[in-house]
This record gives C-alpha cells, structure tokens and sequence, in this order.
C-alpha cells in the first residue's frame, strides 16, 4: 500500500474533490478516509452509507484501493465521533470514572450497551460492503481510532474496582506465560494499564470478529505511542492502546484483530527505527498507517520498506488547507510533496515484484540518522555500507580535488532499501544516498562489484536498461534525486 490518509474532516463528498487530485500527484495507490459512527447512525437506528457509496464510486473513478477507519467509540480516545444520542446519555452509555468518582471523557469498555451500539453500527457498514463493494476497492478495515485513555489508566467504577480486585483471566495469564494472580500481582505498577488494555483489545476485538462474519477482510487497530525505549507512565501514555509494549495483550484479547500499528510523529531517527523495530514481529505485519507528512518524514519509507512493511501511509494528505503542524509539514509545499512522490512512482513500477521479493528474500532498509554517519550491514558474504552527505563524485575526504558539501548534506533526507536476491545479486533503490559493497571479515578473497545493472521490472522478469560503470560507480552507487531500481552483482576473481 502506497498509501496516503486524508485530514480527520475529509470524510463527506463535499472534500474528496480535494483528495483524489493529491493522491495522483503523489502516486499514491490507496487512501484511508475515517467513517465515522456519527455520520452512519446519526438517528439511532437510521443507517445512511450515502459517503461510503459516493467513496467506491470515486475509488473505481480514480483507481485507488481504500483502507476505512472506523471512528466509533475511540477517536484519538476520545468519543467524539460517536453520534449525539450516544455522547448525550452518560446513564446508558457511561464514561469511565476517576479515581475520585468522576466522569472522565472516556466510554468506559466495560459497558454493555455501548459495546453492542457501535458493534451493530459497524456490522452494518461490513454488510454494505459486503453488498456494495463486489471487486473489493476497499482492502482493509481500521478498527476504532487509538484506543485508550489519558490522564486516568483505567476506569475506577465499582465495577471496575471489582474486577480489578478479581484474578487475571486465565487466557491473558497463559498467553504471557505467567501464574494466575491479580492484576497487581502479575503486572505490578503496569496493573492499571494492563487492566485497561485487556477489556478495550476485547472490546474491540468482539466488533472486529462481528465484522469479519461477515466480510473476512482484513482488520487492524493503531497505536497511539508511548516512549519507544522505556516502558511509559501508566497516566503519560494513551492507557489500554496497543503500545509497543502491550501488543502480546492485544494479540490475547483480540484474535480477530489482524495486525498492530504504530502511528508515528516523531521525527527523532533513533525513536521511529525503535517503533518500527518493535512492531515489525513475525505475529505482527508492518504497516505505517499514520506518519507526519513533513519532509523529513518521507525518508522513513526505505526504512518501513527494508523492515518488510506492507504499507506506508504519511498523514493529512489532501488540499482542504488543514495542517496539523507541528506534528507534520506547514504546508504541503512542491518539495515536500515531491520526496513522497518519487518514492511512491518508483515502486509503483516494481509494486508486485518488490512484495514478492521482500516476502521471500531478506531486505534492509534505512534512513539518513539525525547526526548523518553512515549505516552499514553484512548480508551473505556481503556488506553494504550507506553514507549521506556526498557528491556523485569523489569522497568528500579527498584531497586532490577541491569541493563543498553538498545541498542535502545537512538536510533530513535520503534512504535506501535493499534486497538480497542470491547470495550475490542484489536489488536496490533510494535517494540521497551512497551505496558501497564490500567484502565481509573472511569472506571471499578478491571480493568486488561485477556489474550494476539499472532496470525494470516486466511480466515479473528484469529487465536491463543499461549498465553502470566508471564515473557511475568509482565512488559507490549514488542515488540523488532520481532514485532508480538497480541490480548489483557480487563476485571474486582467482
């Protein structure tokens, strides 16, 4: 998925004038719109799809795949996409209370009747695809909006309290390989949370399965994330979200649940490799459902790629005027549309093929680190070696030739992904980047580049378009701001 979502009130036919020409001038091949509880039921009980229609009309138009995000009783953690009668009456469709007694902003996931409001409205909206969408335009549902709640870690009703006090289902206790206990005692200053997490992954999970009676599609939820390095303050981070560090809960509570996902707005290289790190599980495909849309963020798609990621999809990508700067780009200028761009026309052209290969072969994928210094790996016999900051020709530490750094040099940008086709043959791509191969420590002797082929991809078989060498490749393999798809053979001489 080339993806690319929409700003949050992008989802009325009024705005997708304003989207279909954004997705075009990035290359993207899918869009996520939210469908939001309030917009499907507005009168309990009174459905209207008219705007999902109106979105597989206009995905067929314009050839694009759809990702829904289903905004129910979670959007952000809060309720506000849920429908008037629903946020209105506290008695049926109760928030959680404080540890004082108060109401906080959540709907508590302990509550019933809510559960089976937004179960029914959802299982509506599967069977209108289920009736609708015969060649399936949309490929993937997003199930609530980042879960969880701030400022309280759980909710403190006497029904909650009760629980609270009870042992830790025996499902969750042997799915984390732990003793029956209570909550304190398996999960000690995490017990809150974890409480938290286990009934709203269930809460969801239960729509999920609904859904999926009906429509076996894919289904995922997103993250809302905490520090990528330490485990967050139960009250510091959306509590009962599918953080990096809850997902074996979530994978508990929430089989139907295919897939976690990490929403990303952090520009900081060494938290964004974190995340996706530790959402990129052999349980847990890797998707970036949500990323800024800043410029520096763009170079993070090589980096979600060479992890295996499935899709990539930077945030508020539509020209209603919104930006939700500081979290992403002031505004969608041709510079930073243009690093999204290339990346997403270039895989366009070898879209299947790379899935294939990334499916079955190994990859890597990286981007320019925040202090610049290269990036290296050994693949095989192989090591491969990535460096910012360089001109296509010469190094920058020769002495025979005077020259200036670069205009990149100290710009957030660059990237490359790799995959290792046989054990000497491999296929490349990025921009803003060098490429060196090299002999690993006792690998073969007289180790060298034999040839660089640029290519394509036809019928799913390469094609040569021609070679590089000399000036092309003396000084590595550079790739500046025309990254094409290239094919490095390995070998030694006797």
């Amino acid at each position: 998925m080339l993806g690319a979502q929409v700003n949050n009130s992008s989802n009325y036919p009024a705005a997708l004038p304003e989207v279909w020409p954004m997705l075009d001038r990035i290359g993207a091949n899918t869009v996520e719109v939210p469908v939001a509880w309030q917009q499907v039921e507005p009168v309990e009980g009174r459905f209207d799809f008219s705007f999902v229609q109106t979105l597989l009309d206009g995905s067929r138009t314009h050839d694009k795949r759809l990702v829904l995000l289903w905004f129910g009783t979670w959007k952000n953690t809060s309720p506000g996409y849920t429908p008037d009668w629903v946020k209105l009456d506290n008695r049926r469709f109760p928030r959680m209370k404080t540890k004082d007694g108060k109401d906080h902003y959540v709907h508590t996931p302990l509550a019933r009747s809510t559960l089976e409001a937004d179960k029914r409205a959802f299982v509506r909206l599967i069977e209108y695809l289920r009736d609708h969408d015969s060649d399936h335009r949309v490929i993937l549902v997003q199930v609530e909006n980042e879960t969880g709640s701030y400022g309280s870690p759980r909710d403190y009703s006497a029904e909650a309290d009760r629980l609270f006090r009870g042992p830790v289902p025996a499902a969750l206790a042997r799915a984390l390989h732990k003793q029956p206990g209570t909550w304190t005692q398996l999960f000690g200053e995490q017990a809150d949370r974890a409480f938290n997490t286990w009934y709203t992954a269930r809460y969801v999970g239960e729509i999920a399965a609904a859904g999926k009676a009906v429509k076996p599609l894919p289904m995922y939820v997103n993250a809302s994330l905490g520090d990528p390095f330490k485990i967050p303050a139960p009250t510091a981070v959306a509590s009962g979200g599918p953080q990096q560090d809850v997902i074996d809960i979530w994978k508990a509570a929430a089989p139907a649940i295919d897939y976690a996902a990490p929403d990303i707005y952090d520009r900081k290289n060494a938290d964004v490799t974190a995340y996706l790190d530790a959402y990129a599980r052999p349980d847990n495909a890797l998707a970036v459902p949500e990323m800024g849309n800043a410029l520096e963020y763009a170079r993070y798609f090589y980096a979600a790629v060479g992890r295996g990621a499935i899709g990539f999809s930077p945030f508020g990508m539509d020209d209603t005027g919104y930006s939700n700067y500081p979290l992403g780009a002031k505004q969608l200028d041709v510079e930073t549309l243009n690093a999204f761009a290339q990346k997403y026309r270039l895989f366009a052209k070898a879209n299947r093929d790379w899935a294939r290969i990334a499916f079955e072969r190994p990859t890597w994928g990286v981007a320019k680190p925040d202090d610049g210094q290269p990036q290296s790996t050994t693949m095989g016999d192989w090591t491969i070696k990535a460096s910012y900051g360089e001109w296509q020709f010469g190094h920058r530490t020769d002495t025979w030739i005077k020259s200036e750094p670069p205009p990149w040099d100290k710009q957030p940008v660059g990237g490359a992904v790799v995959a290792q086709l046989s054990p000497n043959e491999f296929l490349l791509t990025g921009d803003h980047v060098r490429l060196d191969f090299g002999t690993r420590p006792g690998g073969p002797a007289h180790g060298m580049v034999v040839r660089v082929e640029e290519g394509h991809f036809a019928a799913g078989k390469w094609v040569v378009d021609r070679l590089w060498n000399g000036d092309q490749t003396d000084y590595g393999i550079n790739l500046v701001d025309r990254p094409v798809w290239l094919k490095v053979v390995m070998g030694s001489y006797r």
